[in-house]
């Protein structure tokens, strides 16, 4: 997002970020797209809209105004929007421990992402709001998923989300931004658009089916949980780019895996 924002508005990046995601996706509609399924067309779309086409417009907007590291602590906020929905709208039952899980991944993401960082909690407000009005429509997209789409295979559900969101982004990006006059004008503007190309390949395509399959064989929180991992793995490419490490890493890291078992903890004797 931020190779993207060199260049394109949070808005075009949104846009293109979806756009690119259905283009990559749509050889696969003639195999997945099929009459019987059409029943399940307001699912298909809430996922689209909700899981990835609203929130990729809202981390964009919220790139241009805060650090990446307090957007991902932010975005950590998924599970807990996960577990009271699922509690509030779709009656999902939960066990305490359960919810202590959660909290100590919260605290192990927090803790890991403030580790020799000057990260601005004092900053605007307003942009923060934005990643958490996307959280809470993440939250609401797993649940629907969950109790709408359990049954529906992860790659058959992505295309068909992708299906109702991708022309709608292609539609904003032609008709409502300046995307072909900076593609045209400005030298760096291709170079940035691989950065977007890559953001819609592998973070939104691919990793929308490999979530949509996390989700179907776990429960809901434990899915969600994985934005706990985030960190971590953030982590691992600073390391790639000349980051160093301490020990209070580990430490973190530590609550964060401890936080995620014990979401996933389930009664002895249950499978």
């Amino acid at each position: 997002m931020k190779r993207g924002l060199d260049v394109y508005t949070s808005d075009e990046v949104a846009g293109l970020r979806i756009l690119i995601s259905f283009l990559f996706l749509s050889p696969l509609l003639f195999r997945h797209v099929k009459k019987e399924l059409w029943k399940h067309w307001k699912s298909f779309f809430a996922m689209g809209l909700f899981g990835n086409f609203i929130p990729a417009f809202l981390f964009t907007k919220a790139e241009t105004g805060i650090s990446s590291s307090l957007a991902g602590i932010l975005n950590s906020l998924t599970p807990l929007f996960t577990l009271l929905l699922g509690v509030i709208i779709f009656k999902a039952r939960t066990r305490l421990i359960n919810v202590v899980g959660l909290i100590i991944g919260f605290v192990g993401a927090v803790g890991l992402m403030t580790v020799g960082k000057n990260v601005d909690f004092g900053s605007n407000l307003s942009y923060g709001s934005y990643i958490l009005l996307a959280t809470f429509f993440y939250g609401l997209t797993v649940n629907i998923i969950k109790s709408k789409l359990g049954e529906i295979n992860s790659v058959t559900a992505t295309v068909w989300a992708m299906m109702f969101i991708g022309p709608m982004a292609g539609v904003y990006v032609f008709g409502f931004t300046d995307f072909t006059t900076r593609l045209t004008a400005n030298p760096a503007a291709l170079h940035s658009l691989g950065y977007i190309s890559l953001l819609a390949i592998f973070g939104t395509a691919l990793s929308v089916m490999i979530f949509n399959v996390l989700i179907r064989n776990t429960n809901a929180l434990f899915a969600s949980s994985v934005t706990y991992l985030i960190p971590i793995v953030a982590m691992g490419w600073g390391v790639v780019d000349g980051d160093s490490i301490v020990l209070l890493h580990f430490v973190w890291i530590a609550f964060i895996l401890f936080g995620v078992f014990l979401v996933n903890r389930k009664k002895k004797g249950v499978v």
